[in-house]
């Protein structure tokens, strides 16, 4: 037994800010509670960073979680955990999975989707160039959404029909404030679109990434392919990764630009560029505050004489180490482009490092350098203060953005 007693987490991290402020001010790693399971929340970025690289910690709950089997039929986010893809799996699964899907996010196909990518953010901005001038416009819904889907339904192959009936489905996979039974229904639901998706694409596959998904063969291992778990644990991934963390990305980005004009000087002036703000967004505002789980292979001892035992959980708490003083300073609270060291979590680190991370800074940077060059007046529509963040201790985001363009010209 430990002595410490688990920091509670807020499910609906309605202030996650001063919770990651108690994270840090606890220790390298504290005990968590996140919602009903135990867990060593890891702040401390040098320690998060050794954690992430070393193979006595792994993110296959079903091998190396001794409360796997307890915890999974009432667990809110058994998903997280139960998902059957490269992001569950650990050593040589892992690596097998990783070259399986590794061609479909190449550099050679992410620099051909990157004009693809500006054509896309041309035509979402000519939709609100339309608009008349004074009119609110939330930019979460109607730039930061449509961007990343676009882009996954393309790579995916999806249909506008079949990106709509996954969206809410997908979004509710982030939520934290489901009961167990809703998170299984919407499991359920989302395997079913999942299924139905594959079978389309069997009976008539194309250039997408689904299709390659399907026909992928592990030519450096024993040349099998994914099994239809696999396939469809990979598909959650992909689609589930592919948007709702860029939609965050782009959502945060804008609202700091626009909370401190100062910044968006910065870059018209040319003492940054639109990528040192996708960094500093990334390192300031991660998609993702907090990811579940990893696990301990052996006793992993801590500073202070504390011990993270074999066989319990760790949740790697990006937002936290992102923003930690020992990183970045005692300024590492506030949002600047300019500064030097700009490095972050936000892909993770080591092995299971986001494979998708090249393609998001391509969009967040396009989307912002056209958004701020169509619309050089654009404001929020009220105050900082005045926007809600996501009911959610994972995802990373606001409720909604509602920014005025243009300003009503007399």
């Amino acid at each position: 037994m430990h002595d410490e007693q688990p920091l509670v987490l807020d499910p609906t991290s309605a202030d996650h800010h001063a919770e990651d402020r108690a994270l840090r001010a606890r220790g390298e790693a504290t005990l968590v509670d996140i919602l009903g399971v135990t867990a060593w929340s890891v702040s401390d970025p040098g320690l998060l960073k050794q954690l992430l690289t070393r193979t006595y910690v792994s993110k296959d709950a079903r091998a190396h979680w001794p409360a796997f089997a307890d915890t999974v039929q009432t667990w809110p986010l058994a998903l997280w955990v139960t998902v059957d893809n490269m992001f569950t799996a650990y050593g040589s699964e892992h690596r097998r999975l990783r070259r399986l899907i590794a061609p479909a996010l190449s550099a050679r196909r992410i620099a051909a989707l990157a004009p693809v990518v500006e054509d896309l953010v041309t035509g979402i901005l000519d939709g609100l160039d339309a608009l008349p001038a004074g009119e609110v416009v939330d930019l979460r819904e109607h730039l930061a959404y449509p961007l990343p889907i676009a882009v996954i339904g393309r790579m995916m192959g999806l249909s506008s029909t079949q990106l709509n009936g996954l969206r809410t489905v997908v979004d509710r996979v982030f939520a934290t404030t489901l009961s167990a039974e809703e998170a299984a229904a919407n499991t359920a639901t989302l395997y079913q679109l999942l299924d139905e998706l594959v079978t389309a694409k069997r009976a008539s596959p194309g250039n997408d990434m689904t299709s390659l998904l399907i026909s992928a063969r592990d030519e450096e291992g024993d040349g099998s392919a994914l099994s239809d778990s696999e396939l469809r644990g990979t598909l959650v991934l992909m689609i589930s990764a592919g948007y709702e963390t860029t939609v965050n990305v782009i959502d945060q980005a804008i609202t700091s630009l626009l909370t401190d004009p100062e910044q968006l000087a910065h870059v018209r002036a040319g003492r940054c560029d639109w990528n040192e703000v996708v960094e500093e967004t990334l390192r300031h505002e991660p998609a993702l505050k907090h990811l579940p789980l990893r696990y301990a292979l052996e006793d992993i001892p801590l500073p202070g004489g504390r011990t993270i035992r074999a066989g319990e959980a760790i949740l790697a708490s990006y937002a936290a180490a992102n923003r930690h003083p020992d990183w970045h300073g005692d300024d590492a609270d506030l949002f600047d482009a300019t500064r030097t060291t700009k490095d972050h979590l936000a892909f993770g680190h080591g092995v299971h490092y986001c494979l998708g991370a090249p393609l998001a800074r391509v969009e967040v940077a396009a989307a912002l350098r056209q958004l701020f060059s169509r619309f050089p007046e654009a404001r929020l529509a009220g105050t900082a203060r005045e926007l809600r963040p996501l009911p959610t201790l994972i995802s990373n985001g606001h409720v909604a953005l509602p920014v005025r363009l243009r300003p009503v010209t007399r």
